[in-house]
């Protein structure tokens, strides 16, 4: 059989993978749980497949054979990495998460994928909870291997005998590998994300508690941030290896940072409402004494269960830009407010 793309047909092959880039991106970032680094590897599996082309004869489909090499990039890049989640002392009886210096939130204007007009793919590529941060973060606790089954078999809905031919595997052995990885899973997973539900648009009720938060937050003012949290509330920096738990904790760390002493003190802030991993999210804007801009400062990504704050997962502002942010924004520039397909 001829190959479907010639060695000169560029046309071709860009017709060829237009459909799947950005769910190659997604099954990179679900892999690796690093926005550029999935960027990167989304880059090297389109390379890959380039420098390929005249092996692909129809015998699966394009897509299944991206997936395999993208699969396979990926498996190449945590081998040479071999990096693990740090874990962290106890401290006064709290069980710490562990300490994953890699995450990086997803945006969510990526995830719009008929956006280009391109032909949708199946929903399977962020129809569940499985884009969302508490689902990344657990992952990074599997194995490379493990990690490709469940994500194949799992989230894909593959079948062992499917995901076996990407992964040049045996069934037998696809199998041994889900089992342990579900296993895996469930001692990671929050209590509440222990089973798939396709996502939804926020309600009335969460819209009104993210606006309480940014109010809070551009004010500073901690007793009324503290109201929002619930009892077991966490709260991550990656890449720093800060973390708090529980309500109090999270309140002292706010009222530390707000207050008089703090290199975060004294000045003003504007918030701009976006999205990440389909989970609400407020980007931070300082602007200190003296100084006419207000400069990117955090992104803050949040899970939210039963009308609180659950989980606050903190970012560094260098992230701004992949979210469409600018790293400055004028004190009289437009209104701090920024449409997001999650909100």
């Amino acid at each position: 059989m001829p190959p479907l793309v010639t060695a000169d047909d560029e046309d071709a092959f860009d017709r060829l993978v237009e459909r799947h880039q950005r769910e190659i991106q997604v099954h990179c970032y679900r892999m690796l749980g690093s926005l550029e680094e999935a960027q990167d590897l989304a880059q090297e599996t389109f390379l890959r497949a380039w420098r390929a082309r005249e092996t692909f004869r129809g015998q699966s489909t394009a897509r299944a054979w991206l997936y395999r090499i993208a699969t396979n990039a990926c498996l190449d890049f945590l081998d040479r990495q071999r990096r693990r989640p740090l874990t962290r002392d106890r401290v006064e009886g709290q069980e710490p998460p562990a300490e994953i210096p890699w995450l990086q939130p997803y945006p969510d204007h990526l995830l719009a994928f008929g956006a280009s007009g391109a032909e949708e793919p199946d929903a399977a590529v962020i129809g569940r909870e499985t884009i969302e941060l508490a689902f990344l973060a657990a992952i990074q606790h599997l194995s490379p291997r493990q990690r490709a089954v469940l994500i194949l078999r799992d989230v894909l809905g593959w079948s062992a005998k499917e995901t076996a031919a990407q992964l040049d595997s045996s069934v037998e052995s696809v199998k041994s590998a889900l089992k342990r990885a579900r296993s895996i899973l469930r001692a990671q997973l929050p209590r509440q994300r222990l089973g798939w539900s396709p996502p939804r648009a926020p309600t009335v009720s969460e819209r009104e508690l993210l606006q309480r938060f940014m109010d809070a937050h551009d004010r500073t003012d901690a007793t009324a941030f503290a109201k929002l949290l619930s009892d077991d509330v966490r709260m991550t920096m990656p890449p720093l290896p800060y973390w708090f738990t529980g309500r109090d904790a999270v309140a002292a760390f706010a009222a530390q940072a707000f207050g008089p002493g703090s290199p975060l003190s004294g000045g003003h802030w504007r918030s701009v409402i976006t999205g990440a991993n389909l989970q609400p999210a407020l980007a931070g804007y300082l602007r200190r004494p003296g100084e006419r801009e207000y400069r990117a400062q955090a992104l803050n990504v949040l899970r939210i269960e039963h009308g609180q704050i659950a989980e606050i997962t903190v970012f560094e502002p260098r992230l701004f830009a992949a979210f469409g942010l600018p790293p400055v924004w004028p004190a009289d520039g437009a209104p701090f407010s920024k449409p997001s397909p999650s909100q």
